[in-house]
């Protein structure tokens, strides 16, 4: 049996943040994942996670400046003293919340700057060593130039030769179903080509965004290569529900 992981940031938009860690509850989810906590304390959403029986999942570091169009900052030179903090930012909400996986975003940069590659290699391997002492895997993730313009890593092949590159033991790849299919790459042969280095996924139907099942991306097969590979990570649903939240999760009634 595959694991499912509600996003709060996608699901559940009528509710406040708070309140939709008791409705993913409701719903059936043992966890939840979302993009950013830092508009709470690290005590206020371990008392959501405590309430609802939710287990944290996975969120994000600060991607900088979101609403000026920042993405991320690990790959950024002029940005290396605020990634730095990110890092003990995260671990601190990391600790309270009791959540294992940590996305480290790239932010929007150009891969064939070597500045910018290689700073990004340093703070990887900088993230990943704090990150192993507490028991947390890090992790990147490819993101489609559509949904995000500029972003530094897009492919699943970039983000394996990184992975090898840095050599760290938890630094491991978020592999986004959505986003491999939209960059025109078949989903299959990407979970296969990256098989254990995987730490994470995500779905979504594609195009569009919304449910699993939802646009040309068939996700049948795509559970059951999940299945004979042996993943036993969190999947998260972190799609744009078509209508209501509940009457959308029509598609993982077998699963949950």
């Amino acid at each position: 049996m595959l694991n499912y992981a509600a996003n709060l940031s996608f699901l559940f938009p009528a509710l406040t943040f708070p309140d939709r860690f008791t409705a993913a509850s409701a719903a059936g989810f043992k966890a939840c994942e979302y993009l950013f906590p830092y508009d709470y304390e690290p005590d206020g959403i371990q008392g959501l996670l405590a309430k609802s029986g939710l287990k944290q999942a996975l969120f994000n570091l600060s991607p900088g400046d979101w609403d000026a169009g920042e993405r991320g900052l690990a790959a950024l030179p002029s940005r290396v003293q605020d990634f730095a903090a990110s890092v003990e930012t995260a671990l601190r909400y990391a600790e309270a919340t009791g959540c294992q996986n940590l996305h480290i975003m790239a932010g929007n940069a150009d891969p064939q700057c070597t500045a910018s590659h290689d700073t990004y290699l340093a703070n990887l391997t900088h993230a990943a060593a704090r990150f192993h002492d507490a028991g947390i895997t890090a992790l990147i993730e490819p993101i489609n130039p559509t949904d995000m313009p500029g972003y530094f890593l897009t492919e699943v092949d970039q983000a394996l030769d990184i992975i090898t590159t840095v050599a760290a033991p938890n630094l491991k790849l978020q592999f986004d179903c959505y986003h491999r299919a939209m960059v025109g790459k078949d989903v299959i042969a990407g979970l296969e080509l990256a098989g254990d280095r995987i730490g994470h996924i995500q779905i979504a139907g594609a195009p569009g965004r919304n449910e699993p099942g939802t646009g040309t991306l068939d996700y049948a097969p795509i559970f059951r290569r999940l299945q004979a590979m042996g993943y036993e990570g969190w999947i998260g649903c972190e799609y744009r529900p078509a209508g209501k939240t509940v009457e959308g999760l029509a598609w993982l009634a077998d699963h949950i």
